[in-house]
């Protein structure tokens, strides 16, 4: 008879001690696009609309918990693409690193192309880390314009398969919601188990702007000054934030406020660069991480005395989102007011959070 290996030992015998092994709750979403010729209006979407999004899950709670935000990006029907790949690219697999997500996604290009729904989708069942969590939520957003059939591969196949493996799919037609049904968007939608939807593309939210909105943009500003940035990734790491932020400011004042509001939510995480981030990881130690990879004002510290640093930039961040949290609050509930009620209906992000939160509320998750 072959030896038990201890990791089963473990599992078996854990539970007879009175102890139980739970991986943390994840939400993921793979977020698939087209990214062929006339679908630059979606592409905007997704760059302006990503911190809506991010905002709106961080309110998510599963048992108690805060489950973690993982997003994976695809990019699909562009003549740039590999052919014999099916004009499919994986852009990023499962992260939540938010700032790489925006970064991918400002850096997408449109060319013309061919759009192979079944296989894009089959692509991310095979290439990507779902787990197999009970509660974790594992959702596909596809979104695109042409004929959902297209390609050798079926798309009901594929969206059975995911279904079958608790990975609900989610189709988004860009254009009029008749047509997304005559050409099978909505079908392959009632296959995966999820929501059919179509948005106008071209649509952009017009900037409202707030009494609040000067503050929270300078709280955005003293925010950057409390991470820490480490390791041979970190200088990098903290370039791309102030990018992001730029990118955001450039799409249009109220994304970037989103983006404000989102970096004071748990969602937001940076444990691989920031030190404020990692030193609230179990296991954390200062003693493990090597001189040369800390900031240069950290490096003749004591022990004791680089604690005592990354405790202070942590209280003052603290302080910072709280407020932050608050000016958001109070500016949405401003712009509410201002907004007409349908205007937005049809974007990209509302269909997703709309579709997110019914999928998470069957699986008895609730929003705060």
């Amino acid at each position: 008879m072959k030896k038990l290996r201890l990791p089963f030992l473990l599992l078996v015998l854990l539970p007879c001690l009175g102890v139980h092994l739970q991986a943390a709750t994840s939400i993921k979403v793979a977020l698939i696009l087209d990214t062929s010729n006339s679908m630059d209006g979606l592409i905007d979407q997704a760059k302006s609309q990503l911190w809506s999004v991010v905002n709106e899950l961080s309110n998510a709670r599963c048992d108690g918990d805060i489950p973690e935000l993982e997003i994976a990006l695809y990019e699909y029907g562009n003549d740039a693409l590999p052919m014999r790949e099916g004009y499919i690219r994986l852009v990023s697999s499962f992260t939540s690193d938010l700032d790489l997500i925006s970064e991918k996604l400002f850096a997408l290009r449109t060319d013309g192309g061919s759009e192979y729904c079944g296989h894009v989708i089959q692509t991310t069942l095979k290439q990507l880390d779902w787990e197999e969590y009970p509660k974790d939520l594992k959702l596909i957003f596809i979104a695109g314009n042409e004929a959902f059939d297209q390609g050798k591969i079926s798309y009901r196949e594929v969206c059975k398969t995911a279904r079958d493996h608790d990975i609900t799919v989610n189709t988004i037609f860009c254009g009029p919601f008749k047509e997304g049904v005559n050409t099978h968007w909505k079908d392959g939608a009632y296959i995966g188990g999820g929501d059919y939807m179509n948005i106008d593309q071209d649509c952009k939210y017009v900037h409202i702007k707030s009494p609040y909105d000067d503050r929270i943009m300078e709280m955005n500003q003293e925010l950057n000054k409390t991470y820490i940035a480490y390791g041979p990734h970190g200088k990098k790491a903290i370039a791309r934030q102030s990018e992001q932020d730029m990118n955001a400011y450039d799409m249009n004042t109220s994304v970037a406020i989103k983006r404000t509001s989102s970096k004071s939510l748990s969602a937001y995480k940076n444990t691989h660069w920031d030190l404020v981030d990692a030193s609230s990881e179990s296991g954390f130690s200062i003693e493990s991480i090597d001189i040369e990879s800390l900031p240069e004002e950290m490096r003749e510290l004591s022990q004791e005395e680089k604690l005592d640093y990354i405790a202070s930039k942590k209280e003052e961040r603290a302080v910072i989102q709280a407020e932050i949290k608050i000016l958001s609050s109070k500016r949405d509930a401003y712009v509410s007011s201002k907004r007409a009620e349908d205007e937005g209906a049809n974007m990209l992000d509302q269909v997703i959070i709309q579709a997110v939160k019914k999928q998470a509320i069957a699986k008895n998750y609730h929003f705060q």
